[in-house]
């Protein structure tokens, strides 16, 4: 008794109950590290009729500014993945963060079109590892039965992050200048980069607070697929091309190509619709912005829930993470009915049903590490990411070209719908069936 009270007592089975379940810690990091990455994606489309303003920005311009986070952070993003390989997510992650940070606090020095434009875009190649590192760790970090809720609930810090801060953002701008919002979003991004490194290691296997039963659920779980781990390997462009060749990976590629055009609509240009088609005050638009946000965080829950409960009662993996995906994706064509109403509250309760579907369907990143080849699963995010993003890059342009030669954001609903509609039938036609490409 005495060695054994000598040794402590972490051996004794009632403490291990107590113990905390590392990769919940891990999934909260995740969640509030989603939070701020959005956080300063969007910040500038809260600040965006005052940078407007200020700067005599036309609506294309202000598009082009608003893509051009989009455009740097897509051509990064098959770069990034092969980083991501070969340092691993802690690190890629990490630092990123750190220098996404500082380049968001530097927007608040921005004096014209170039300068802003060019801050966008670095905070882009900067944020390039996030989401791939995200798909990684929660791909390393637990079982197949609990990876759609994790990938849900870490995607859903993105919508709480910005359904809570953007009226509080929005009363920045007013009280103190739109330079405000930039330095504390960016500030709060450098005092979170100490708990992320204090917190995240690459998989279970490296992190000395995971016990052994923790361990061998994670690892019984997997059901075949199994943790993928750093490597040294050069970029190898014969892998590339295998990326580029498959018809299951172009699905999900065109997939993530609408979805990321619905979810950018949302962080560039829906305030500017509330305030200058629909003519509210910015802090009424703030208020109203934060509903379809709250929204579309019940969606990517309920999409997250929804593929694991049908994996559970034995469905296909296939039909599982599949049917959030389209369903959702066939849900957000409902944007148009925006344009036949004039009732705020109509308007945005549209909006809602909309942002609510493209959270559902935001699930779409348990597919890459359930598809790629295992050794190639960093660079298939990347090549993901990189053809989502140029829907995040492109659709700010073209709605703004839209709005300079209409006068109005109808034609630019309709464009949204139309994606969406594109979207679900890549899911439909061209993703066979949910299961790992070997090389």
């Amino acid at each position: 008794m005495a060695v054994q009270a000598q040794n402590g007592s972490t051996n004794h089975p009632a403490v291990r109950k107590r113990r905390v379940r590392i990769r919940y810690v891990v999934l909260a990091v995740l969640f509030v590290s989603t939070a701020i990455n959005y956080l300063d994606r969007t910040n500038l489309s809260v600040a965006a009729p005052h940078i407007q303003h200020d700067l005599g920005l036309s609506a294309t311009e202000l598009g082009v500014i608003l893509s051009a986070f989009s455009w740097g952070y897509a051509f990064l993003q098959i770069p990034g993945g092969w980083l991501l390989d070969r340092i691993g997510p802690r690190l890629a992650f990490g630092w990123a963060l750190v220098l996404w940070s500082l380049a968001t606090v530097a927007t608040a020095l921005a004096r014209g079109f170039g300068s802003l434009f060019a801050l966008r875009a670095s905070l882009g190649v900067l944020e390039a590892p996030a989401f791939p590192a995200n798909g990684r760790l929660a791909a390393s970090w637990f079982p197949s039965s609990e990876r759609g809720r994790a990938t849900a609930i870490y995607t859903a810090g993105e919508y709480v992050g910005l359904a809570l801060a953007v009226p509080v953002l929005s009363m920045l701008v007013v009280a103190f200048g739109w330079q405000s919002v930039f330095v504390v979003t960016g500030v709060a991004g450098l005092v979170w980069a100490v708990v992320w490194f204090r917190q995240i290691r690459n998989t279970p296997q490296e992190d000395p607070r995971v016990d052994e039963a923790e361990l061998a659920h994670i690892e019984e779980r997997h059901l075949g697929r199994a943790n993928v781990v750093p490597s040294s390997a050069k970029l190898n462009w014969g892998d590339l091309r295998y990326l580029l060749s498959k018809k299951r990976l172009w699905g999900i590629y065109l997939g993530q190509f609408a979805i990321n055009s619905a979810m950018f609509f949302f962080l560039t240009w829906f305030p500017s619709y509330l305030t200058q088609s629909r003519g509210l005050e910015l802090m009424e638009a703030g208020f109203y912005a934060s509903i379809p946000y709250l929204a579309a965080l019940a969606g990517v829950l309920l999409g997250g829930w929804w593929s694991d409960s049908m994996l559970r009662r034995g469905v296909s993996v296939n039909v599982a993470r599949k049917t959030p995906i389209i369903t959702g994706l066939f849900l957000a064509t409902v944007i148009v009915a925006a344009n036949y109403v004039d009732d705020v509250g109509l308007i945005v309760a549209i909006m809602s049903v909309a942002f609510f579907a493209q959270g559902m369907a935001a699930i779409s990143w348990l597919l890459p590490p359930e598809i790629a080849p295992s050794r190639m699963v960093g660079l298939t995010g990347g090549v993901f990411n990189f053809v989502g993003n140029l829907g995040g890059a492109s659709t700010p342009i073209v709605i703004g070209v839209i709005v300079d030669a209409t006068g109005s954001f109808a034609g630019g609903l309709v464009f949204m719908s139309c994606v969406a509609l594109m979207g679900a039938l890549s899911y439909v036609f061209l993703v066979d069936k949910v299961e790992r490409l070997e090389s």
